[in-house]
C-alpha cells in the first residue's frame, strides 16, 4: 500500500515534519521548539559557570584537606568534583544542541556563577561551604526548571536529573557535619 505525500499517521502530519526537517542548519532545534532559545542558552551558561566553580571548589578541598582521619571526606570531595564535571559536560552539550556556545571563559566565570568559590583550610568550613553551594545550586536549578516549564522538555529533563544529584550532594555534606 503506497502512502501519498501528504500522509498523516495518528494525527501527525509526517510530510510537514519531513519538509521542516530539511532545514539542517538548525541541528537538533526543530520547527516545533517552543522555548526562547537564547534565554535557555543564557540560563544553561549560568548553570555551566556554577558547575565549573563547584568543580574547582571541590578539587581545592580535595587537595588541601589533610589528616588521616579525613580520608573518607577527601574521597567524597573528589567524587563530587567528578560528578560536577559531568554536570558541566551535560550542560555544555545541551548548549551546543541548541546552537549556542558554551562559555568556559575563566576571566568572567565568577561573574556568571551562582555558587561561590571557597579556600577554607578547616575541614568543617569546607564541608559547610560545600553544603551552602549545593543548596544554592539546588534552588538555582529549581528556579531554572520553573522558567523552562514545558517549553523545552529535553532541557527540563536534564536539569531535573542534575538537581536530583545536587540534592544527594547536599545530603552527603549534611551527613558529614553530623
Amino acid at each position: 500500500m503506497h502512502k501519498d505525500k501528504h500522509s498523516k499517521h495518528a494525527g501527525i502530519d509526517v510530510s510537514a515534519i519531513r519538509e521542516a526537517a530539511k532545514h539542517i542548519d538548525d541541528g537538533a532545534v526543530t520547527v516545533g521548539y517552543q522555548a526562547d532559545r537564547q534565554q535557555i542558552v543564557e540560563m544553561l551558561n549560568a548553570a555551566l559557570a556554577t558547575e565549573l566553580v563547584c568543580v574547582l571548589r571541590y578539587k581545592r578541598h580535595y587537595y588541601t584537606a589533610s589528616g588521616l582521619q579525613n580520608g573518607p571526606i577527601k574521597a567524597e570531595f573528589l567524587q563530587h568534583a567528578l560528578e560536577e564535571q559531568g554536570h558541566a559536560d551535560l550542560l555544555a552539550e545541551r548548549i551546543v544542541q541548541l546552537n549556542g556556545k558554551p562559555d568556559f571563559n575563566p576571566a568572567t566565570l565568577m561573574e556568571r556563577t551562582h555558587a561561590e568559590y571557597d579556600d577554607s583550610d578547616s575541614i568543617l568550613d569546607m564541608i559547610k561551604a560545600n553544603l551552602i553551594a549545593e543548596r544554592v545550586a539546588i534552588e538555582s536549578y529549581r528556579q531554572t526548571i520553573e522558567r523552562v516549564g514545558d517549553s523545552d522538555p529535553t532541557t527540563r529533563h536534564m536539569l531535573v536529573g542534575i538537581m536530583a544529584m545536587e540534592e544527594e550532594h547536599a545530603d552527603d555534606m549534611r551527613d558529614l557535619l553530623a
